[in-house]
C-alpha cells in the first residue's frame, strides 16, 4: 500500500466517524444543562468542535490523497529483528505503568509531559525536536485553559504545583 492510498483510506474513515459522532453519537450521548451561559463551557461545543475538524481533516487527506502515486515505495521498511515489536509493546505496558504510578506524585501535567515524551522517542520519531516541544506545550496550554478558563481542578502532584 502506497502512502496516498493509506491517505484515502483514513480520510474516508475520518469522515465516517465524524458523521456517526454529530449525526448520532454527540446527540444521543451528551447531555448538556439548557442554562450554560458561556457557549465555550457547553458539555456540546467541544464534542461537535472535535467531530467537525475530524470531517475536515477527513476530507483533506482524501483530497490530497487523489492525487497520482508518485512511487510505489512501501510505508514501512521491513523489519530485520521480528521481536523489536514485542519488546516495544513491553516498553509501552512499562511506560503505562510508571505514568499511571507518577500521576498523582507530581500530577497529571509533568506526568503527561513525561510520558508523551518518552513514547516520542520509544516509536523513534523522525521529528524529536518538535516531539519533545509538543510533550511540553500540549499538557501546558490544556492545563491553562482548564485550570484557568474553564475552572475545572487539575490534579497537582505533592511536589510541584502549577499554578
Amino acid at each position: 500500500m502506497s502512502i496516498r492510498t493509506i491517505q484515502v483510506h483514513l480520510g474516508i474513515g475520518a469522515c465516517l466517524v465524524a458523521l456517526f459522532l454529530i449525526l448520532y453519537g454527540i446527540p444521543n450521548w451528551v447531555s448538556s444543562p439548557s442554562n450554560v451561559r458561556k457557549i465555550i463551557l457547553s458539555p456540546l461545543f467541544w464534542p461537535y468542535t472535535i467531530a467537525g475538524l475530524t470531517g475536515l481533516v477527513g476530507l483533506g487527506l482524501i483530497l490530497f490523497g487523489r492525487g497520482p502515486d508518485d512511487d510505489d515505495t512501501p510505508v514501512n521498511e521491513a523489519i530485520e529483528d521480528p521481536r523489536a515489536g514485542m519488546m516495544r509493546l513491553a516498553a509501552m505496558a512499562v511506560l503505562m505503568m510508571v505514568t499511571f504510578w507518577a500521576m498523582p506524585r507530581i500530577g497529571m501535567v509533568w506526568a503527561s509531559m513525561g510520558a508523551f515524551a518518552a513514547l516520542a522517542f520509544l516509536v523513534k520519531t523522525r521529528h524529536p525536536k518538535i516531539a519533545l516541544t509538543c510533550a511540553l506545550l500540549v499538557p501546558l496550554v490544556l492545563y491553562a485553559f482548564f485550570a484557568h478558563v474553564a475552572s475545572v481542578a487539575i490534579p497537582q502532584g505533592n511536589f510541584v504545583r502549577l499554578p
